[in-house]
């Protein structure tokens, strides 16, 4: 499947407040996400999960918010300023041939990928990055679009994150989405 990014102005549409009827994120992420946590967050686009997530990770944690589009990130912020949780956000802006993510060696404890994936020029490369910034048994939830993600696109996606070290936990279930939790061995 060819490399897509989702334009940023799209980025509008996806904080549509009727999403939460079929993907909520505090539901979606509270079996995961701890007060204290380190998270990262590839692709956040303007923040529809990662404002949950500042959230929950509490005074004592961060949201490393990684994104390829400078509007992306500008928004994200100008958000998370309004929820006054921007002291908790890294926002990061990442190049088409790295996340920037080198100092947060072994440091993240939690990685939220939603509809993600399918946007990287080279899927093997995200799961290498990821794979170096987790602490051992952090944990991946991993979500791509039915819509834009074929089956056997996911299950190569999952078959790379093996190959890095991220073992299958469980097929989890969210609406519109093929989505599995993964756990760094």
């Amino acid at each position: 499947m060819a490399h897509r990014v989702c334009p940023w102005w799209l980025g509008y549409f996806l904080l549509n407040p009727f999403r939460k009827i079929g993907q909520d994120p505090r539901q979606i992420l509270a079996p995961y996400v701890q007060e204290g946590m380190t998270v990262l967050e590839p692709g956040p686009g303007m923040g529809f999960f990662t404002i949950e997530l500042l959230r929950m990770v509490g005074h004592g944690g961060r949201v490393v918010a990684v994104d390829i589009q400078p509007k992306m990130l500008a928004k994200l912020e100008r958000r998370a300023i309004k929820a006054g949780l921007v002291e908790r956000l890294d926002a990061r802006l990442a190049t088409a041939d790295s996340m920037g993510i080198e100092d947060l060696r072994g440091s993240v404890d939690f990685i939220l990928a939603f509809a993600v994936v399918h946007e990287f020029t080279d899927a093997a490369r995200f799961f290498r990055e990821a794979a170096t910034a987790v602490k051992l048994d952090a944990q991946l939830l991993i979500a791509e679009p039915t819509g834009h993600v074929e089956t056997a696109e996911f299950e190569r996606e999952l078959r790379l994150a093996d190959e890095n070290g991220f073992k299958l936990m469980e097929r989890t279930v969210i609406r519109r989405s093929h989505a599995a939790l993964l756990r760094k061995i």
